[in-house]
């Protein structure tokens, strides 16, 4: 039989290698364990994705300009005409919140971002990240799948489908989205697209009194015995309905998620529990005082809060075999602002949602190194573009898709560096002819786990899709 790593190197070359990834997938699955390698040896076998959903404004959290503070209300001068996304050219702003050095590395962080000071020279902050958009849903499309419109798979189905599952009753791939509802596109940013219907994200809310939508009969009459002889007539009218549509692999997907359903039934209640974990590692996550009341508008022991709580039940779910987490910070468009789209005010938007997010993560970062698993998983932080150097208003920030900051941690990341630096103001590369995409990140992630981005291939419409496009470049000088 074809092995692995001979057929996923040509994968995609007809619908039939499809079926054959769905059936290797299928045999790997009932015989446990984890698949072995594609391409090469990895670094890393899990991911956690942190998404900034509204833009997060890499001046005024880790991408320091002095030039700002030294202009701070001058008209400001970019020397070229912009094309603000709306009426963002007002005088030069610095950040209102004051910078400090961390680490060895003297690495400058905003005050609300502080808590990761204890965890910089773990990181590598990415600064000349450059978008193609301004508009929220298409650029958050790009940041998630690698394409900026929708019906592309994101990069955790990309993960799941490659490299499968490393525990038979937990999703391979899961999403925990704002407690306040999705960021733009919703779960069309965790979609498997053209990839099994398999690999797609689990929505998990762990805030919720439910946090899984259906895991357990809502029904007094429901009896376990008689619940079972349910399953067993439908999966035997299942697999009927399946032998006369072999290559459809939208009933087999549904199929394999009532089994692990059944299968989370046990294992999710238990994954997502976290009454037992010690005094010590709830206070770090800023779990101590859970079920508070917060006020109406958006404060940073909220934010702390949930956002910490997703946090802790990532590393809970990461040392049960998850193998791809997506979080997410911000909801879509409203007011007042439940996330980082701060044209109005940076200081009462970033403040409060940098807190949460800071604590939480760097909660993550330190538990997953002192349980030994930071070294083979990768972190990922995301935004889907940055915020201009000019005011908005008196006090806010416009889009800024020119130039915004990415960081990584972890899973054979070299940590304390700053890499590929933004010009004096904030605006563009510094170096504008060699900027970074979506597409290098994304091909450094697979690169890490042991893939290879150009051979991870699916044929669709005629045309070999990959997650990086035509496009993507390893970044070896982040890399240990």
């Amino acid at each position: 039989m074809l092995n692995r790593r001979d057929f996923l190197a040509n994968a995609g070359t007809s619908f039939g290698g499809l079926a054959l990834a769905m059936m290797l997938q299928e045999q790997a699955r009932c015989g446990g364990g984890e698949l072995e390698v594609l391409h090469h040896p990895p670094k890393a076998k899990r991911v956690v994705q942190l998404f900034m959903a509204g833009a997060a404004s890499h001046i005024d959290l880790w991408d320091h300009k002095p030039a700002l503070e030294k202009h701070h209300g001058e008209p400001s001068d970019f020397g070229e005409h912009v094309e603000a996304f709306q009426n963002g050219l007002g005088p030069w702003m610095k950040s209102p919140f004051p910078f400090a050095s961390y680490g060895e590395s003297g690495k400058m962080l905003s005050e609300p971002v502080a808590p990761l000071g204890s965890c910089v020279d773990d990181i590598a902050f990415v600064h000349n990240m450059v978008g193609k958009t301004g508009v929220h849903s298409q650029a958050t499309y790009l940041q998630a799948t690698g394409f900026q419109r929708p019906g592309f798979p994101g990069m955790g189905s990309w993960v799941s489908y490659a490299l499968g599952t490393l525990n038979e009753n937990l999703p391979t791939f899961v999403v925990l989205p704002d407690h306040r509802g999705f960021a733009s596109n919703g779960p069309k940013n965790w979609g498997s697209a053209f990839l099994p219907a398999s690999a797609q994200g689990t929505a998990i809310f762990p805030q919720r009194k439910n946090p899984i939508e259906d895991l357990h009969p809502d029904a007094e009459f429901v009896t376990e015995r008689g619940d079972q002889a349910g399953l067993e007539m439908l999966n035997r009218m299942n697999r009927r309905f399946q032998t006369e549509r072999a290559h459809d692999s939208r009933l087999d997907a549904r199929i394999r998620s009532y089994e692990l359903a059944a299968a989370m039934q046990l294992s999710a209640p238990e994954a997502l529990d976290i009454s037992g974990e010690p005094k010590h590692i709830l206070k770090m996550y800023g779990l101590d005082q859970i079920g508070r009341e917060y006020p109406q508008k958006i404060n940073p022991a909220e934010e702390v809060e949930y956002f910490g709580r997703k946090c802790l039940i990532a590393r809970r779910l990461l040392e049960r075999g998850v193998r791809f987490i997506q979080i997410w910070s911000g909801n879509d468009n409203g007011f007042p602002r439940r996330n980082w789209d701060s044209h109005e005010d940076i200081a009462r938007d970033h403040g409060p949602l940098a807190r949460g997010m800071s604590v939480g993560t760097a909660a993550l970062i330190q538990d997953l190194k002192q349980r030994g698993l930071l070294d083979d998983t990768i972190i990922l932080w995301t935004t889907e573009f940055g915020r201009m150097p000019s005011t908005q208003g008196s006090v806010g920030r416009d889009h800024n898709p020119y130039v915004f900051t990415n960081w990584l941690c972890g899973g054979g990341i070299r940590g304390g560096i700053s890499y590929g630096p933004s010009d004096e103001w904030g605006y563009k590369p510094l170096d504008r002819a060699n900027p970074t995409q979506v597409y290098d990140i994304h091909a450094t992630i697979l690169h890490l786990l042991g893939i290879d981005h150009t051979k991870l291939t699916v044929r669709h419409d005629g045309i070999d899709r990959r997650l990086t496009d035509v496009h993507g470049h390893v970044l070896h000088d982040l890399i240990v």
